[in-house]
């Protein structure tokens, strides 16, 4: 039997999944969870090999198996129909799931995310980065200061990048070669799946904060207009965006589920 994700099941009402980034766990929604949960039910899981989760099963090998783990895990607690809102690789699976059960997501929220392909000199530079960490069972400080700037800019709260530093700092050799490497390149191998988005049948929306570096705002732009559906520049915001103007996204979160649920 599957290892089940580590989660966080608080509030009640409508039912909300939450996806977290790639390098962060399901404390990354704190800004937002306390004010959703008073509207919502928020599921918030850790990624494999994140968090309080177990390493990443052998069994899942793609995005489409991730955002299956995650309709597991909602099948697990009851939970038929639900919202889903996921950052980064939280967004990548979320468009998978929300493809392969249009009658069951009835909300998706898209941030800093895009689920075309790498282009070939990103995905050789992720390669190499985690290759270099798969053979040093650990991340290299110079390579540290790369990623956390990576996902954070200027705006970002100062405890926020100490903790990503120390977290990241943290990660044993087992974590990284076991769940983190592996999990990497299946995120920063996958083929383009912009065709997954004409499967999807719920409202949508697409958010990208303006400094974003890796999810540059063109890429949610184009998923946007794929969907057919609005797309918002968050401002003074990287990719955590949700942690850099945390008001503006609760705003837009609570905006767009107050008006599709």
């Amino acid at each position: 039997m599957k290892a089940t994700m580590s989660y966080l099941d608080t509030g009640s009402g409508f039912p909300v999944l939450l996806g977290h980034s790639y390098l962060f766990d399901k404390s990354m929604w704190s800004p937002q969870i306390e004010a959703l949960a008073k509207q919502f039910r928020v599921i918030a899981p850790d990624l494999w090999g994140h968090g309080e989760s177990p390493a990443l099963p052998a069994s899942t090998t793609s995005l489409v198996d991730l955002a299956a783990d995650h309709l597991a895990l909602m099948d697990a607690l009851q939970i038929e129909e639900f919202a889903v809102v996921g950052l980064s690789v939280g967004g990548m699976w979320s468009a998978e799931l929300a493809a392969a059960v249009p009658q069951r997501v009835k909300a998706l929220m898209l941030f800093d995310t895009f689920i075309g392909d790498e282009t070939s000199e990103a995905r050789e530079r992720y390669f190499g980065m985690l290759n270099a960490i798969d053979t040093a069972g650990v991340i290299p400080p110079a390579m540290l200061d790369y990623i956390v700037g990576q996902f954070y800019s200027q705006h970002a709260a100062p405890a926020d990048v100490q903790q990503l530093t120390a977290y990241l700092s943290s990660l044993t050799a087992e974590q990284l070669r076991g769940s983190i490497v592996p999990l990497g390149k299946q995120i920063f191998g996958r083929p383009d799946r912009l065709s997954v988005l004409d499967s999807i049948r719920c409202p949508t929306q697409v958010a990208t904060g303006e400094l974003d570096l890796p999810r540059p705002p063109v890429e949610g732009r184009l998923m946007a207009e794929k969907l057919g559906c609005d797309f918002t520049l968050i401002p003074n915001a990287a990719h955590i965006s949700n942690r850099e103007n945390p008001g503006e996204v609760l705003r837009l979160i609570e905006d767009f589920l107050s008006r599709h649920l």
